[in-house]
């Protein structure tokens, strides 16, 4: 768990060199990467809400989204198509750059809510996220082929 905030931090100073030396593949990747923590996060969190797993690293799950949340949008600045992103995402710019920046903060509320209120606030805040993520991926996200 210690290594992923480690690898988000890594993956933000690789994002303040990409306009200068980034392929597009790189580009693309490190907003898959991005994505993906977020994804995987979520996950972690859906097996603590079903109860199959012990909520004991909610409050950790929940900093990683948010910490994770805080970086997207930028991942997405470099106009570079790909990945699963459709092409709406830059015709939209104004659009999508406001649902990623509710999101973020909306993880960093839910994030601190989980450490100063417990589980049972945290676990509102799932909802939130859910809606969010379903709505910008319905309209921004395409499956690769």
């Amino acid at each position: 768990m210690r290594r992923i905030p480690i690898v988000l931090c890594s993956c933000a100073l690789l994002l303040a060199t990409l306009p200068v030396s980034a392929s597009d593949q790189d580009v693309i990747q490190f907003r898959e990467a991005i994505m993906k923590t977020m994804n995987e996060q979520s996950a972690a969190l859906g097996e603590i809400a079903a109860g199959s797993i012990p909520d004991d690293n909610l409050v950790a799950h929940m900093q990683v989204i948010a910490l994770a949340a805080s970086t997207a949008l930028k991942a997405f600045e470099p106009k570079v198509p790909g990945g699963e992103a459709k092409p709406d995402v830059w015709a939209n710019w104004a659009d999508f750059s406001k649902r990623m920046m509710d999101f973020a903060q909306q993880t960093a509320a839910g994030a601190k809510i989980a450490k100063t209120q417990g589980k049972d606030a945290a676990m509102v805040q799932l909802i939130n996220y859910a809606d969010s993520c379903k709505g910008c991926h319905d309209m921004y996200r395409q499956n690769k082929n």
